[in-house]
């Protein structure tokens, strides 16, 4: 009788596994990017902020005595709608993972929530210089225009002017995110954000210990100097500064420690 021996099951050596690269900020923000063109309600929230925009260069061709017709009167006033309606999208573009219920998936993706917020906040930031750019190019436009039909068409333009524009649509578009990332409801966020600044310019105006604190907190008017080409004091900087600490960064703040804290289902 003979007997053979097994041969010895040779030791299987443990795999090595890369590890896996989370992926970086400018990744995460194109990817934002392009959820505001994705969506149908982004995209056409950006047809019209460009529609209206255009709309208004045009009636200045038409209504507007030909001396005032001029590359900054063209560019200033386009700047007032579209500052209105890019807050909207930096609504959307924050609560969109949790109206579309996608939040399950992208922090799956990405644990870290605070980087998709920084991607967003990026994203919505590119899109309000996109605007300063838009607008430019319109008045540049309504500027040919009124030149060949017998306007002024000077093309004199301040570049303090240019500046305080990408102030006012930047802190525009982040005070919207402020409010979606703290309320994480389009709609609730949306009419928060138009309801609140204005009950409280209304309030200052109407009872008479609130008008002091109001020349401070009412967004209407600490930002209405930016729509000039003067110099701003330190007075007026001291004022938007403290209005948007209230109206931007604090809801910003409670906003990011809620999305951070909130369970995705």
């Amino acid at each position: 009788m003979t007997t053979t021996t097994a041969p010895a099951a040779s030791a299987v050596a443990p795999q090595q596994h890369n590890p896996v690269r989370r992926p970086p900020l400018l990744r995460l923000t194109v990817v934002e990017l392009r959820k505001l063109v994705d969506t149908r309600a982004g995209r056409w929230l950006l047809i019209t902020i460009g529609l209206i925009a255009a709309v208004v260069v045009t009636l200045q061709l038409i209504y507007a005595d030909d001396a005032d017709q001029t590359f900054s009167n063209f560019f200033v006033p386009s700047l007032l709608p579209v500052g209105v309606l890019l807050p909207v999208l930096g609504i959307l573009s924050i609560t969109s993972e949790w109206s579309q219920r996608t939040a399950l998936t992208t922090y799956a993706l990405v644990p870290r929530r605070e980087r998709v917020v920084t991607a967003k906040l990026v994203a919505v930031m590119v899109a309000a210089l996109a605007s300063v750019l838009a607008s430019l190019a319109l008045a540049a436009v309504g500027t040919l225009v009124a030149s060949a039909i017998g306007g002024a068409g000077t093309w004199q333009l301040d570049g303090s002017l240019i500046v305080n524009a990408v102030i006012l649509q930047v802190t525009s578009v982040l005070m919207g995110a402020a409010f979606g990332l703290l309320l994480l409801n389009p709609p609730v966020a949306i009419v928060g954000y138009f309801l609140l600044p204005t009950i409280w310019g209304v309030l200052g105006e109407m009872v008479r210990p609130l008008r002091g604190p109001s020349e401070w907190l009412d967004t209407s008017k600490t930002m209405e100097p930016l729509f000039s080409s003067d110099a701003l004091t330190g007075g007026q900087w001291g004022r938007i500064v403290v209005s948007l600490l209230v109206w931007m960064v604090l809801p910003l703040a409670a906003g990011l420690f809620r999305t951070l804290r909130r369970e995705v289902s």
